[in-house]
């Protein structure tokens, strides 16, 4: 059996510290601002919505403009209570019979073991000629970070894994095909943030419970030696006191068959 990739109680564990403290959305709100008026676009009134993951609990509201009826899943025990929707707690969770015709999944499926499983699991949601919609962290998202981990691990003189690995927009484009989905398109929004310092990337990245829950994570804090290391690289890389800092989101949609 092979073992899984992202500790699914951290992930729960972080998005109710997120919660807690208020999550930063200056990301997620442009993200979902976008999906919307991609939803727009569709000459089509929906009928019955799926929102997978839900941090900002307005969404379903807004969500609601567009489309009959909305239910909610995260994998977030307050982010999910805030809004009464469903508590998603493994990949393999089912999501419920095929009666939506539209599915929006925003800030969740980058953290998840089983992505085709995920995606399968969808799709099983979906009726005939439903609309999947959403976004994910790209595979160049957070660079600065990862140099900045890459000389705290020179400094500490060995490597740990620090920073998600993420996926690319044609591997995305096959995973959505091979369980089922048509017509997959995918691309890109490179957003840019200028930090003036690691701390207050990391701190936005907790905010966004977007921070590490690798299994093979070190379980052992920086040492001070290391965390100097990691903030001397990621002030180098910046000017005029502050460091860019970029996020890559790749927005995807895809149909089920018509029949």
């Amino acid at each position: 059996m092979v073992k899984p990739l992202f500790d699914v109680t951290q992930r729960a564990i972080r998005r109710d510290r997120a919660f807690r403290q208020g999550p930063a959305l200056f990301l997620l709100d442009r993200t979902f601002s976008d999906t919307l008026e991609r939803i727009a676009l569709v000459n089509r009134r929906f009928r019955s919505a799926l929102m997978i993951g839900c941090p900002n609990p307005r969404w379903p509201d807004q969500l609601a403009e567009r489309v009959g009826q909305v239910a909610v899943a995260d994998p977030g025990p307050r982010f999910a209570a805030e809004v009464h929707g469903r508590l998603i707690v493994e990949d393999a969770d089912r999501l419920g019979a095929a009666d939506h015709d539209l599915c929006v999944a925003i800030g969740t499926l980058d953290t998840v073991n089983d992505l085709p499983l995920a995606f399968a699991n969808i799709r099983a949601t979906l009726c005939n000629d439903s609309l999947l919609i959403g976004a994910i962290s790209g595979g160049d998202t957070l660079p600065m970070l990862r140099n900045a981990m890459r000389a705290a691990d020179a400094a500490a003189g060995m490597a740990s894994p620090h920073v998600h690995p993420r996926i690319d927009g044609p591997s995305l484009c096959g995973l959505l095909g091979g369980v089922g989905f048509l017509n997959a398109v995918v691309d890109i929004d490179r957003v840019s943030v200028g930090y003036p310092s690691l701390h207050a990337e990391i701190a936005d990245l907790r905010a966004m419970a977007a921070t590490n829950i690798l299994f093979e994570r070190s379980k052992i804090p920086l040492s001070r030696g290391a965390v100097a290391a990691a903030e001397k690289e990621f002030d180098r890389q910046g000017t005029d006191g502050r460091t860019v800092e970029t996020f890559e989101i790749l927005h995807f949609a895809a149909w089920t068959p018509a029949r």
